[in-house]
């Protein structure tokens, strides 16, 4: 194994541990739990999770993904009008997305990898390269993430153990 699949392998497994120690911090909430909020105006415990859930599933339809029919079933979750998810859901999806994810990756080849596409809005570069949408997924995770332990910390209850 080279460097560089050293250091590939090991920033997945960073990924799927911070996922582990989430999963752990959210698996005992109750439903009462999962609708706390850091304040007023921001989303809820659960909202912030399925947002995570929803935008892994979103990135990784067309052109990134094959356009999974499982996968496809979470690309909605975080978007008004979908149902309240419980903490079961909430875990399951987030297990499912990132082994999904992880899958996908291992089976793109050098072709793949040099796939571009363009940038849609002002947040997003004017192409977009597969390396940077997979970086973009795990900031995307520890920020969000970042949310769901403050909130957790704020209503005295146990955060991720990072």
């Amino acid at each position: 194994m080279d460097v560089s699949q050293l250091t590939l392998e090991a920033i997945y497994s960073g990924w799927r541990n911070y996922q582990g120690l989430l999963v752990t911090a959210l698996a005992p909430l109750t439903a009462e739990q999962l609708a706390l909020q850091s304040a007023s105006h921001l989303r809820s415990i659960e909202e912030i999770a399925t947002h995570i859930i929803g935008a892994r599933a979103r990135w990784f339809a067309p052109p990134l993904g094959d356009g999974s029919k499982p996968l496809d079933a979470y690309r909605r979750w975080d978007r008004r009008g979908e149902p309240v998810r419980n903490v079961a859901e909430i875990v399951q999806g987030l297990q499912f997305t990132l082994a999904y994810l992880h899958n996908a990756i291992a089976r793109w080849t050098l072709d793949d990898w040099q796939q571009t596409m363009p940038g849609e809005g002002s947040h997003e570069p004017a192409v977009i390269t597969r390396q940077w949408a997979i970086w973009h997924l795990i900031e995307h995770d520890l920020h969000h993430g970042g949310e769901i332990s403050l909130t957790l910390g704020m209503h005295k209850l146990s955060p991720p153990d990072l």
